[in-house]
């Protein structure tokens, strides 16, 4: 699917007698360039109408559209994908019902559920909530950054990192390895909604300009690090244990800061456990 970086949600609880269309078109003039429609409490008509004209927006500034959980009114609408939670329908019935060529995201809390939904085909997966948030009701207690870390080194689709995330935690967000994040109330709540995406979407440009893509153990992974030394580093790897490999080659320990990656150079990280 093609890369995203700041994902809106609607939440139309936190902006009282604001239109969520104008609500949402403010979010993409900043530079939300992911929409999902969220409604819970609606009559399926009215999340019909919302969808309908969701649609049309996202069309217009040509931002993918994903509906969540109600699969029949993202198929109505053309909808570009659905997200769904570990409780909705599953990931292979919505395949079948939403075809190829749609876009499906998971709600994931463990790195079980995250392999669970890449192995099954997800086209990316929610992880969090990373802090406490009151935007959800019955949320799973927080993640922590360090689900981050587990993801971005172990799975290779694309992630979005959610919950509580407000402009004085984004920085750790990110540090800790993601390239995308979700907001409700920050965004909507927010009494200028353009103004506050822009900013997230300034700090995720700022944090994300210096990333390359390497292949690491045969998995993508787009990260900000210059050498073997810092991708080790990166991961949270004992350098005493770890065997590198880059491009076929075996580096000596005393090289990996030395040692500059390019663009798609290709990763091996051993680990080995020393016998006595």
């Amino acid at each position: 699917m093609k890369a995203f970086y700041l994902y809106a949600i609607t939440g139309e609880e936190f902006h009282p007698g604001k239109d969520v269309v104008e609500v949402m078109k403010q979010a993409i003039l900043g530079g939300a360039d992911i929409i999902q429609l969220r409604d819970k409490t609606s009559s399926k008509q009215e999340v019909l109408r919302k969808a309908i004209a969701l649609r049309e927006l996202t069309r217009k500034y040509d931002v993918p559209f994903i509906v969540n959980d109600h699969i029949d009114i993202a198929m109505e609408v053309d909808a570009d994908g659905i997200h769904l939670g570990q409780d909705d329908l599953s990931l292979e019935e919505a395949r079948k019902l939403i075809g190829p060529n749609k876009v499906i995201g998971i709600s994931t809390h463990h790195i079980s559920e995250a392999r669970a939904a890449e192995k099954g085909g997800a086209d990316y997966i929610g992880i969090g909530p990373i802090f406490p948030t009151k935007s959800k009701k019955d949320v799973v207690a927080p993640v922590t950054t360090d689900y981050i870390k587990q993801v971005a080194a172990e799975i290779s689709i694309p992630f979005v990192a959610i919950g509580g995330i407000k402009m004085h935690n984004v920085d750790d967000v990110l540090d800790a390895g993601a390239t995308s994040v979700c907001m409700i109330s920050e965004i909507v709540g927010a009494e200028d909604i353009q103004d506050v995406c822009s900013r997230f979407r300034e700090k995720l440009t700022t944090k994300t300009k210096n990333t390359i893509g390497l292949i690491i153990n045969g998995q993508q992974h787009d990260i900000d690090v210059q050498n073997v030394n810092e991708v080790v580093s990166h991961f949270g790897l004992k350098p005493n244990l770890i065997i590198a490999e880059v491009d076929g080659n075996i580096v000596d320990r005393d090289k990996w800061s030395e040692t500059d990656l390019q663009n798609g150079s290709k990763i091996e990280l051993v680990e080995f456990i020393a016998g006595g």
